[in-house]
């Protein structure tokens, strides 16, 4: 019901619209160009694209029983620096664990990883310090990443 009033509104608002550009009289006048003033300017040429993807899911760990090993790897492939503090990398089949990210700035072309239990400082030291396999190995399992505004980045199944 609140979808037909909203329907209903919207065609009223779009009819007023009609009738009032219908009632105006053209009038010739010479075409104008615009320029952007300077700040228009540079906020359209230095506008850039964000683009952190998870690239990777090891799921088969070789650390027996623990999979310790498991990891997400994480890559940014836009064309800026990207601070992570406040991301969030979760494994949403079973709704746990997650890891927030702390301040870390991803470059542009770097890649990440988030181990299941270990730390590799050459991968940026993250771990979900998980005591047991996270990632399915029977079954797929999905990984999703998060920005710091809990917008989703990212996701990757396998």
């Amino acid at each position: 019901m609140r979808i037909t009033h909203i329907l209903t509104v919207l065609l009223i608002i779009i009819s007023l619209v009609i009738s009032v550009c219908s009632c105006k009289t053209p009038t010739m006048s010479q075409p104008t160009t615009q320029t952007p003033n300077a700040e228009e300017a540079t906020s359209e040429s230095t506008s850039t694209t964000i683009n952190v993807q998870i690239t990777k899911i090891f799921y088969d760990g070789l650390v027996y029983r623990a999979e310790s090993d498991e990891y997400v790897e994480i890559t940014n492939l836009g064309s800026e620096s990207v601070d992570l503090a406040g991301w969030k990398l979760v494994d949403i089949d079973e709704g746990y664990p997650t890891f927030t990210f702390p301040s870390y700035i991803l470059e542009h072309g770097q890649s990440i990883r988030v181990y299941t239990n270990e730390i590799h400082p050459e991968y940026g030291g993250f771990s979900f310090r998980y005591g047991k396999a996270v990632w399915n190995n029977s079954i797929p399992d999905t990984a999703v990443l998060y920005n710091s505004q809990r917008h989703e980045v990212s996701r990757k199944s396998y």
